[in-house]
């Protein structure tokens, strides 16, 4: 795979959502299907044969990556989404983030009919590893494992892999 194809790929966009933030926009990555594709296919490669038994994608670019990895694996996708958002019984877990503060949930029974599930837990990128904290924790208070947790773009001048290395195996297709 190519990496600076990938970066490439991706607009960055200057004071968005506030001044001050540059923001990695991966819409311009998926609407290149070379890209893409190549994307899926490399992370495919990465998991095959690994006993996962489901990719968990973090709302909302994490659900782009994670359904098309979670298709090409033949595995199930769970949807962790922001409060309020699932329509069932959930667990939550409130974080903070770069610019402010967020809450995630999962089902409660998310997990139900697979005991000790395997799963690989996916977003577009990581920043301070806020997110993907309490993904891992949801993940886990639901009652399975995460086996690792896969980025597309790691932004290297923060520290979000390293605070989330100590909790699991971490995986970034390419840092910028």
């Amino acid at each position: 795979m190519d990496k600076q194809k990938v970066i490439d790929s991706i607009r960055t966009v200057p004071d968005y959502p506030k001044p001050g933030i540059l923001f990695y926009d991966v819409t311009t990555l998926v609407r290149d299907k070379e890209a893409f594709g190549e994307v899926i296919d490399f992370l495919k490669k990465r998991y095959e044969g690994q006993k996962i038994d489901f990719i968990a994608g973090i709302e909302s670019r994490g659900f782009i990556f994670g359904a098309a990895l979670a298709y090409a694996l033949n595995i199930g996708f769970i949807p962790i989404r922001k409060k309020g958002k699932l329509p069932f019984t959930t667990i939550s877990e409130k974080y903070s983030l770069e610019y402010g503060f967020d809450e995630l949930e999962i089902h409660i029974d998310a997990f139900e009919n697979v005991p000790n599930a395997r799963v690989v837990l996916i977003d577009d990128l990581i920043v301070t590893g806020g997110s993907a904290q309490a993904g891992l924790n949801l993940i886990k208070s639901a009652g399975a494992q995460c086996i690792e947790a896969a980025f597309i773009v790691n932004l290297s001048n923060f520290d979000g892999v390293e605070k989330l290395k100590k909790s699991v195996e971490v995986f970034c297709v390419t840092d910028v």
